[in-house]
Parts: structure tokens; C-alpha cells; sequence
């Protein structure tokens, strides 16, 4: 039994109340938004049944591991344009990227 657009948005509201996120001034409505993520989610977990749990299971984390590389993109980007410092988690993950790519290839 999966979960249902409702329930996912209501998911969705209790991660942002640890890690919230900013709107900023987008001419949408946040609960439209989330609604619109919720349905298409649901959606594609619903086209996913026809997979093995191996196969789900590797999707998901592809996709998961995309928007999270989407979004750290685009939070560097939105810093940048306004001039402001990366905060130390991105600044500490850059670093690392930037230390890896000094090593010789083996």
C-alpha cells in the first residue's frame, strides 16, 4: 500500500520544520507547490511498481541524489549572485570537492 499525495505533503511539512525552506518572494502559493511535488512523487512511485524493490530502491536514490545536487547547485549559484558567503557546510563540502580533484588519478 504507498502513500498518498495528502499524506506525502503532510511528510513534506514536518522535514521543513527542521530544515525549512525559502520561498522567497516566487508568485505561487507554497502549498500549491507542494501539492504539485506531492501528486507528481506519488506518481512516479505509482509507475515504479512495475520494478523490483532493487531496481525502486536505485531509482529513488538516483533521483533523490540528483535534486539534492540540483539544490546545492542552485544555493551556490543564488549566493554567489548576491555576494554572500557560503555557509560551513557548503563551504566544507566545496572544500572537499576541491581537495579530491588535486589528488593525481591513480
Amino acid at each position: 500500500m504507498g502513500i498518498t499525495p495528502q499524506e506525502l505533503e503532510l511528510l513534506m511539512h514536518e522535514v521543513e520544520q527542521e530544515d525549512p525552506i525559502d520561498f522567497a518572494d516566487l508568485p505561487f502559493d507554497e502549498q500549491d507547490l507542494r501539492q504539485l511535488v506531492a501528486n507528481h512523487l506519488c506518481e512516479m512511485a505509482d509507475a515504479l511498481e512495475a520494478f523490483s524493490e532493487e531496481d525502486r530502491r536505485l531509482t529513488l536514490l538516483a533521483v533523490a541524489a540528483k535534486l539534492v545536487l540540483e539544490n546545492l547547485v542552485l544555493h551556490v549559484q543564488l549566493l554567489r549572485r548576491h555576494g554572500l558567503p557560503l555557509n560551513d557546510q557548503t563551504a566544507a563540502l566545496l572544500a572537499r570537492l576541491r581537495k579530491s580533484g588535486d589528488e593525481p588519478d591513480a
